[in-house]
């Protein structure tokens, strides 16, 4: 069946046949069901890009979720507003609530979860959970080729490329050992805005839009699949036999959402922490806002300099000035391209396909690369996040993968720390043992991964 505006959605939930009533949209169940979670709590204490200072409040994983939540349901809403108005969406009834009502639900639902499965420490914490496999990837050595043959090509391309947004789709949908079934139950339509790289990993190819990373992991296929089927997805014939399929239209709204906030939020609080003066993100801001033409930009320059005793409140006003801006460029683009956007033939990000935008964007990415994400506190933290991470995943994965009989004592006491939904069944295969050791230490926080290494060193009893 083709996707359609029609069929692209569904009040179903993984995981559950039936579902009760409630004074709540299902839609808005969504968002309850991830705000109340432990994993989303725990984004509180995972590192946005800055250490977290005690005298300075800049954004953590949460912040930062709560406000591409924000700005995602801004988007859903007024995206919504303009599919309702479609003469097939009006026609059917079901269709035209889902647009007017709940499709800004879904997507803040989308954005809330959109980061919950990175680990401590960012992307060096990806990267250290894979640095354990990748040792072994390109040895000769008759051990380090042996323990590759332990897994499939796509288990081991799952381990040596350790991806969060395939984790968090595994967060969202996995049954721990004592938990329910269905992991959060979501619905379908939040589930697949999550997906931005909808295929495998071995499908995932560099300059492509939908491949340039992966969503899932191979132990986590058939849950993949029974989304796209619900919702009709379109099958990427161009990479058979590997798994993959073109995104949902839904996932660029929570990509854009991403795309502006961190953009922006990242300059704020480099202002806040001196990194950036004043006047770099004031004028950076200003170049944004400027692509508005309904904006009165003599005004703007006048309350910005008039609140300008207060450095902070002048940036934060800009800031407010310049997401505003960037949501009403990224409805524009979508709404001009819906057709490209629901066939799966559009190739870029909605931020990204703003022509008038691009030099100002381009200079704001500049700068974030050279001043914000090389900043030494930041490169500090990398370093040490990769060390914490790469140590963890060496005890325990080794630990669980020496066979029971072989174990040491250290080995069975580090296995003794796993909490229950994270035990792994010892007659399970080496990739599902590694996955259950992996799904503990990718939920870890900044401060819980780092006592945690610490203990295990012995350098904190």
């Amino acid at each position: 069946m083709v996707m359609t505006w029609n069929n692209c959605f569904s009040s179903k939930r993984y995981g559950l046949d039936k579902t009760s009533k409630d004074i709540r949209s299902d839609f808005e169940r969504d968002w309850d069901r991830i705000i109340f979670s432990s994993p989303f709590r725990r984004l509180q204490n995972k590192t946005q890009v800055f250490p977290l200072p005690e005298e300075i409040f800049v954004h953590n994983r949460l912040t930062h979720s709560l406000e591409v939540a924000s700005v995602g349901r801004s988007l859903g809403g007024l995206i919504g507003e303009k599919i309702a108005t479609l003469p097939d969406v009006e026609k059917d009834p079901g269709a035209a609530v889902f647009y007017t009502s709940d499709l800004k639900y879904v997507i803040a639902a989308a954005c809330l979860a959109h980061d919950l499965g990175n680990p401590a420490f960012g992307h060096s914490g990806e990267e250290a959970i894979s640095k354990y496999f990748k040792k072994s990837d390109r040895s000769a050595l008759p051990d380090d080729i042996a323990f590759k043959q332990l897994f499939s090509p796509a288990e081991w391309k799952d381990l040596i490329t350790f991806e969060g947004n395939a984790n968090a789709l595994r967060i969202l949908t996995m049954k721990q050992n004592g938990r329910m079934k269905g992991g959060f139950r979501l619905t379908y339509s939040t589930l697949a805005s999550i997906l931005k790289y909808p295929c495998e990993s071995l499908a995932s190819a560099k300059g492509i839009i939908h491949r340039k990373k992966y969503g899932y992991f191979k132990i986590d296929e058939e849950v993949f699949l029974e989304i796209a089927q619900e919702l009709h997805m379109i099958r990427d014939m161009e990479t058979s036999p590997e798994i993959t399929y073109k995104r949902h239209p839904f996932v660029f709204l929570v990509e854009a959402a991403d795309d502006i906030c961190y953009s922006i939020i990242d300059f704020e609080d480099a202002h806040r922490l001196g990194i950036l003066s004043y006047e770099e993100v004031r004028n950076s801001f200003l170049a944004i806002i400027a692509a508005d033409p309904k904006v009165n930009m003599d005004s703007v320059i006048r309350v910005a300099d008039d609140l300008r005793g207060d450095a902070n409140e002048s940036i934060a006003y800009l800031r407010a000035k310049s997401i505003g801006t960037l949501i009403y460029k990224a409805t524009e683009v979508f709404w001009e391209q819906r057709e490209a956007i629901l066939s799966g033939t559009f190739e870029k990000s909605l931020i990204n396909a703003i022509p008038e935008l691009e030099a100002a964007l381009r200079e704001i990415a500049a700068i974030s690369r050279q001043k914000i994400y090389n900043a030494r506190k930041v490169v500090e933290l990398e370093i040490a996040g990769f060390r914490i991470m790469s140590g963890l995943v060496e005890d325990f994965v080794t630990a669980a993968l020496t066979p029971a009989g072989d174990r040491e004592k250290e080995h069975q006491k580090i296995l003794e720390l796993l909490p229950r939904q994270y035990v792994f069944d010892e007659t399970g295969s080496p990739y599902s043992k590694v996955m259950h050791i992996l799904d503990f230490i990718s939920g870890m926080t900044d401060v819980y991964a780092l006592k945690l290494y610490r203990k295990l060193r012995g350098i904190e009893m």
